[in-house]
């Protein structure tokens, strides 16, 4: 790791959503348990692997959904690092459920990554975690720049249409389900509820919490509903993923 930031080697994967807009596909399974069409791997197995290869050996899972189809995989597949699973006996919001898992992190004295269980994506961990150290965060999102999944109108001050645009960029960045925490950060969690109403507010009016563009060229996207499969499928086969 750069500029004297420690190596994260632990990490949260929250997989208890229910996925109700890609039904049918998780009518049987879990949303993380949903396999991209052609690549033979569900997203939660794309997941280990990156973060394996960005040097995490340890993963807790959060599950919930159909959490035995979820944990009879894990059994059974061949994994490239240690994983607990841990499942919420009641519902305890997004916060709630990340600072539940968090408990079963094995080093709760170091900082630790977490991801939401429905992101695809590939870029740098180490950068982003270096990124964070630099700026003393106690937490950094990820920030992704999706497409709109519209034609966009490009128009003159006149009000006479210019170009037709497909699916441009959006102007905005958005949280991309992926983060670097400080060990601190779990304590500033709450036991129930959304931390993205509550802790992440707090520690942005502080100009503790750091946002890190994915670099451009990067892959990231959300599987929600089923059209994301089908975009994903299309995107990975033209990268060659």
């Amino acid at each position: 790791m750069t500029n004297g930031a420690p190596t994260v080697t632990q990490a949260v994967l929250l997989a208890g959503g229910q996925g109700s807009r890609l039904r049918p596909y998780t009518d049987d399974r879990p949303k993380p348990m949903v396999e991209i069409p052609g690549t033979g791997t569900p997203i939660i197995g794309h997941q280990l692997d990156w973060l394996a290869a960005e040097g995490v050996t340890d993963a807790v899972v959060s599950c919930g959904h159909l959490a035995e189809v979820l944990q009879e995989w894990l059994d059974a597949a061949r994994l490239p690092l240690n994983v607990t699973t841990v499942v919420e006996k009641e519902p305890l919001g997004r916060g709630g459920g990340l600072k539940y898992a968090a408990a079963s992190l094995p080093r709760p004295d170091e900082p630790w990554y977490a991801t939401n269980g429905d992101i695809w994506t590939r870029f740098s961990l180490r950068e982003m975690a270096a990124f964070h150290h630099e700026r003393a965060a106690v937490a950094t999102l990820a920030l992704a720049r999706p497409r709109i999944p519209w034609g966009a109108v490009e128009t003159n001050e006149f009000g006479q249409i210019l170009d037709f645009i497909e699916a441009p960029p959006s102007p905005f960045l958005i949280n991309a389900g992926v983060y670097v925490f400080d060990p601190e950060f779990t304590g500033l969690l709450p036991d129930l509820g959304d931390h993205e109403r509550t802790t992440f507010p707090r520690l942005a009016r502080e100009r503790r919490l750091a946002g890190f563009p994915i670099p451009q060229g990067a892959y990231w996207r959300a599987i929600d509903t089923a059209k994301d499969l089908t975009e994903a499928a299309k995107e990975l086969a033209a990268l060659g993923r």
